[in-house]
């Protein structure tokens, strides 16, 4: 889960698709995020988006920001990308046709064809903060669905 400083949206992203993975007992995935910059590496999810998901019974309070980096490649079969910027910034990091293959946006994954962007909640209030965490909640339950399947969104 990538998102730009990996205090926000990709943190949700990551907790929440474990709790929809562990919620429909599939096993053997590895979740992890990221952020295309390194701005707030080591710091803790921003205070805004620890409260909100923790209204909903989610403790992101754990996650340390960190930069995305190349060997991500190597490790995941799969980069989740919150927007089109943050696509743009690790495609050029991609080394290989099989690295950019591996990158997806979120939202696409759970509704092909949309091209949609998880709206970055950081420079409104409260209320986007909430937004943000329905919008990843849904997206995360169809793609652990569609990998129940045998799918790899």
């Amino acid at each position: 889960m990538v998102c730009h400083g990996n205090i926000c949206r990709s943190p949700l992203a990551k907790f929440l698709m474990i709790k929809k993975l562990e919620e429909k007992k599939i096993s053997g995935y590895e979740v992890d995020s990221a952020g295309t910059s390194g701005y707030h590496a080591g710091e803790a999810p921003d205070a805004r988006t620890i409260a909100n998901a923790l209204t909903h019974g989610v403790d992101v309070s754990s996650n340390r920001a960190r930069q995305f980096k190349s060997t991500d490649f190597k490790t995941f079969d799969r980069i989740y990308v919150m927007d089109s910027a943050n696509y743009a910034d690790i495609m050029l990091l991609a080394e290989t046709e099989e690295d950019k293959n591996k990158v997806r946006l979120f939202l696409d994954a759970a509704h092909p064809g949309s091209n949609d962007s998880v709206p970055d909640p950081w420079y409104g209030d409260e209320k986007g903060f909430d937004k943000v965490y329905h919008i990843i909640d849904k997206a995360a339950g169809i793609i652990a669905d569609k990998i129940k399947k045998g799918e790899m969104p």
